[in-house]
């Protein structure tokens, strides 16, 4: 009987363990360049969806200024011209309002990214929009655009 089976293995084909070593080692490198590059878009794409927030209540802010000639920093006026925006206490958890405390002209809006990176801007009525990416929500709201932040976006 083991001679039977030994005739039948003898013309069978297979891999040897070489090619499936070689095999292996395509796969691994393979995901060794895709994973960092699916990280980076993800990264990127949470950071693109922060600063989408922060647009978004900007326009809201601009649409309540048009209306009542300042700003506010009440969610629920800010949720009445935009439903979709999450007004929070912390950055982190959506987006973080603060007026300056002299003049009802400048906000400050500060959202973290779920990356981490923070995204802020500064407007006033007179002087325009300011972007920035540092944690504004750390400190009051300046009466002046903050050191290092830009009129054409991030």
């Amino acid at each position: 009987m083991t001679k039977a089976i030994r005739r039948r293995l003898a013309g069978s084909e297979g891999f040897t363990l070489i090619e499936l070593m070689v095999v292996v080692m395509i796969i691994a490198v393979l995901i060794a360049i895709a994973i960092p590059s699916f990280l980076g878009f993800r990264k990127s794409a949470q950071d693109r969806s922060a600063q989408s927030e922060l647009r978004n209540v900007l326009l809201a802010e601009k649409a309540y200024w048009l209306e009542n000639g300042d700003y506010t920093e009440t969610a629920a006026d800010i949720t009445a011209l935009e439903p979709n925006a999450v007004i929070a206490a912390a950055p982190a958890d959506g987006v973080y309002l603060d007026l300056n405390a002299a003049s009802a002209d400048i906000v400050c809006l500060v959202r973290t990214s779920a990356s981490g990176n923070h995204f802020a801007i500064w407007e006033s009525s007179t002087v325009g929009t300011f972007y920035g990416a540092t944690n504004l929500a750390a400190a009051a709201c300046p009466a002046a655009a903050p050191a290092g932040y830009t009129q054409g976006g991030w």
